[in-house]
């Protein structure tokens, strides 16, 4: 799933591209991706791009026509840039393509998304904050007022395993299940250590972990064209992504605990004591 930096590298590439320009046709290929109706797609048609940002995991087309394109990428979704967009017709229920935008140079780009379960999302609204998805978001943790204690606020009294509190949209905006592994690694913390009981040093290393793997991230992915992002971020991580794999502090080997549609990797010599945490999967099977 791209997270907040690949889509902060999304944003930058397509501001820098795309301001200026007009939308010639924004064509929806697959209707169910489309979340909203008034105003219709066909409102950003010629439209002049204004300017491009990031919400979260959103990226957000603004435009001179009191209409936003605003789209989630979701877990499976990519966007695919061309600098000159092909004439091929889109024939919708066969292609996994779910929008694609005609630019006035002639360049444009497609919305992917693979296999079979679709949640990529797009939304043309007069503000972003109408998309229900940013109206709900947290802080995001690289806004400068974003501070260490705002995050120790964020963190007081929530009995939630830390794991599951990082990704949280509606407590911190844009990071997801393979930028909080790699948190965690950095922070040497359990993704089961449970917010309410962290120390204040643990907070302390929390949130360094936090801003320095982030700013990381974003700076690997700023000025990289969409096609290299995912290289990028995979050659990144530590401990996402790698299990089997030696850790690259400590030569142990990194570990996963699997779950209904995704997994968590981990060192258990760096961030448990050693101790191997419980594959739920095997768990369940022995029940």
């Amino acid at each position: 799933m791209p997270e907040m930096p690949e889509v902060q590298g999304l944003a930058e590439f397509l501001d820098h591209r795309i301001v200026g320009l007009q939308i010639r046709r924004a064509t929806v290929a697959n209707i169910a991706a489309l979340k909203t109706y008034d105003p219709p797609i066909d409102a950003l048609r010629d439209a002049s791009v204004t300017g491009v940002s990031r919400h979260g995991k959103f990226v957000d087309v603004a435009t001179d026509a009191d209409a936003h394109l605003v789209f989630h990428l979701a877990k499976a979704g990519w966007l695919r840039w061309y600098d000159a967009l092909p004439a091929t017709i889109i024939k919708p229920g066969r292609t996994p393509i779910a929008l694609r935008v005609a630019l006035s140079d002639g360049a444009g780009f497609d919305l992917t998304e693979a296999g079979t379960k679709k949640s990529l999302a797009v939304y043309v609204v007069r503000d972003p904050a109408h998309v229900p998805g940013i109206a709900r978001l947290g802080p995001d943790p690289l806004d400068p007022g974003f501070t260490r204690d705002a995050f120790a606020a964020l963190l007081a009294g929530k009995r939630t395993q830390i794991k599951g509190l990082l990704r949280d949209q509606a407590v911190i905006a844009g990071i997801g299940n393979a930028y909080s592994d790699e948190i965690l690694h950095a922070a040497r913390m359990s993704p089961y250590a449970l917010a309410a009981n962290l120390s204040a040093a643990d907070v302390d290393g929390l949130y360094a972990a936090m801003i320095a793997t982030l700013r990381d991230a974003v700076a690997t992915a700023s000025g990289r064209p969409p096609a290299d992002l995912k290289d990028a971020k995979r050659r990144g991580m530590q401990v996402h992504g790698r299990r089997g794999q030696a850790c690259p502090v400590c030569g142990d080997t990194v570990r996963s605990v699997f779950f209904a549609d995704n997994s968590l990797e981990y060192c258990a010599t760096c961030q448990t004591g050693g101790k191997v945490l419980a594959d739920r999967r095997l768990s369940r099977l022995l029940k």
